[in-house]
Formats: C-alpha cells, structure tokens, sequence
C-alpha cells in the first residue's frame, strides 16, 4: 500500500509542510512517485518515520536524526530498543517532577515541609542541552571529557552538584563579591573542575555570562532561587578576574 503526503500528515498528526521540509533536507525522500509526479509513502518509508518521531520525542536535532538513521550501521531493532530504554528514564523523570510539583503545592498551602534539596527533585542535571554551544566555546576534547565524567557521576556527586548549588542560592541576596560568596563559587569552579572537566578561569567566566544570555541556562538555574543566575553569572566573572589578576 502506498500514501499521498496530504495522507501521511492526516495519519501521523503532522503538517504537509513539515514532510516537504523533511524530503527537502533528505531526512525522509520517498522514492516512489504517481505519474503525475506526487510523492508516494510506502510501508518502508512509514517505519522510518517512525523512528524520526521517536528521536525527535528525545529532543535529538533534525540534523542528528539524518546522520543516524541514514548510516550505513543503522538498525531498527537495536534502535527501539534504545527508544524504550531512553523513554522509561525520561517517563521515570517526568514521574518524580509530577511528584515534586505535588509535595510543592502542598508546601506552600502550609501542608507539608519541604528541605532546599527535595524542591529540585527529579530535575536531570545528566541532560547536556547546551552541548552545541559548549563545543563551539571550548571545543570537543573538554566536553568529551565532562561528558565522560558526567555519565560515572555518582550518587554523591549528584549530591554535591545540588548542595552547592543550594548554598549559592542562600547567598544570593548578599553581594556576589563577598567573602562568603567567593568562597561559594570557588566551591563551583573547583566541583566543575574535578567532576565535569577541565576549566580555565576564562572558561568558567564565560560559563557564567551564558547563564544569563541564555534563557535555557536562566530558566533551569532559577529553579533554585529567582536571581540565582544573575548572581552567579557576577560572582564567577569576579572570581575569575581577581584569581587572573594574582
């Protein structure tokens, strides 16, 4: 059986234009053609739509999913496999975020207390989203090495990641350049430093100016403490500037 684009988008929920564009980029060009020169959906071309639509629910970039699905190693079966795997965790994720919404809403009607670290339960501090960014700023070797790190962190060191991060946000009312501060973020720059790579002072600067230039980066920061990013972005570019300047 084959399909006409108007029925493919009818079928999946997607737009026409969104399968033209796909066809456009060679994502997903179907081969066969009616005679009077109408693109045709066979099953084939079903199924890998399918996996697009999966990588795509995992926030894989168009540009990924093209490199993958078209290489020459490309499996379907060990591709699903990894789909399950990926979507438990992130089903898992979303499960403990529900969670803590609910305790949180209880917190704040008197119900319930809630300690600094269970309100960011079920956040993923695993999830690189800024990975494109990263590379282009200090290139691929350093965020290789963070990624490796990243991927043994422990239990503990999930821990310490929250900690700090809490630490800084009962600061973050006070002047990011003082004592207590500093010695905070110092705190930060030497976590990130043994755990998720290696940071020079101008790195670990420039790290801090993309948590307020990036919404993302603000956005996931401020879940701590609104301001927190701002206050960071501050107390690192001192921090890196007194440390150069010694």
């Amino acid at each position: 059986m084959a399909w006409k684009v108007k029925e493919v988008a009818d079928l999946v929920g997607i737009s026409i234009r969104t399968l033209h564009y796909y066809d456009e980029i060679g994502l997903l060009s179907p081969l066969q053609q009616t005679d009077t020169g109408y693109r045709l959906y066979l099953q084939e071309d079903l199924e890998m739509l399918q996996q697009i639509l999966f990588y795509r629910e995992l926030d894989f970039s168009l540009k990924d999913i093209k490199q993958i699905i078209h290489s020459s190693s490309f499996d379907k079966q060990q591709a699903l496999e990894q789909h399950r795997t990926k979507l438990i965790q992130k089903r898992n994720q979303l499960d403990a975020l529900i969670q803590n919404v609910e305790k949180s809403m209880k917190h704040l009607k008197g119900e319930v207390e809630m300690t600094d670290t269970e309100k960011i339960d079920g956040f993923d501090f695993s999830d690189n989203r800024y990975e494109k960014e990263a590379r282009e700023r200090w290139g691929d070797e350093a965020i290789e090495q963070s990624k490796k790190k990243v991927a043994g962190m422990s239990k503990e060191t999930e821990q310490k990641v929250r900690d700090i991060y809490s630490q800084l946000a009962s600061l973050r009312h006070i002047s990011p350049q003082s004592e207590q501060s500093q010695a905070a973020i110092k705190e930060w720059f030497e976590c990130l430093n043994t755990h998720f790579g290696t940071y020079s002072k101008e790195a670990f600067k420039g790290l801090g100016q993309m948590y307020i230039v990036d919404e993302r980066f603000t956005k996931n920061i401020d879940q701590y403490g609104e301001g927190l990013a701002q206050f960071m972005s501050e107390a690192m570019a001192y921090f890196a500037d007194e440390k150069e300047g010694l």
